[in-house]
C-alpha cells in the first residue's frame, strides 16, 4: 500500500492533463520536502492544497521562504487531481502580489 501511495504522489499521473486557474488567499505555506505546499482558500470552493515542485525546483523559480505569507492573494495555474472530490492542484505557475513564479515553465499551457 505504501509503495502505491508514494508512486501515485510523485509525478503527474494523478493529475488531469488540462490546466485550470485558481484564485484565492494563502492560508498556510509549507516549504518542507518532498514538495512545498500552499493551502489556498477560494471565495466559492473552500480550501485547496497546492503542490509546488520539489524544494530545489521551487527555489529555482524564485519562490523561497518569505516570498509570500498567509493572507496574500494568489493566482495558481496548474493541473487538478483526477479525483473530482479532491481539492488538490499541482502548480505550474503561481502569481503572488503581481510577481510570477514559473515552477514548471516547460509545462505551462496558455490559450
Amino acid at each position: 500500500m505504501f509503495v502505491a501511495s508514494a508512486y501515485a504522489h510523485h509525478g503527474w499521473s494523478w493529475a488531469e492533463a488540462d490546466q485550470i486557474e485558481l484564485s484565492g488567499t494563502i492560508r498556510e505555506i509549507s516549504m518542507a520536502p518532498p514538495h512545498p505546499t500552499l493551502n489556498v482558500e477560494t471565495a466559492t470552493d473552500g480550501v485547496w492544497l497546492i503542490e509546488l515542485g520539489n524544494p530545489r525546483q521551487t527555489e529555482r523559480s524564485g519562490f523561497v521562504q518569505g516570498s509570500a505569507k498567509a493572507g496574500d492573494p494568489v493566482v495558481v495555474l496548474g493541473n487538478r487531481s483526477l479525483d473530482p472530490e479532491e481539492k488538490r492542484l499541482k502548480a505550474v505557475r503561481i502569481t503572488v502580489a503581481g510577481k510570477v513564479y514559473d515552477i514548471y515553465p516547460e509545462r505551462i499551457r496558455t490559450n
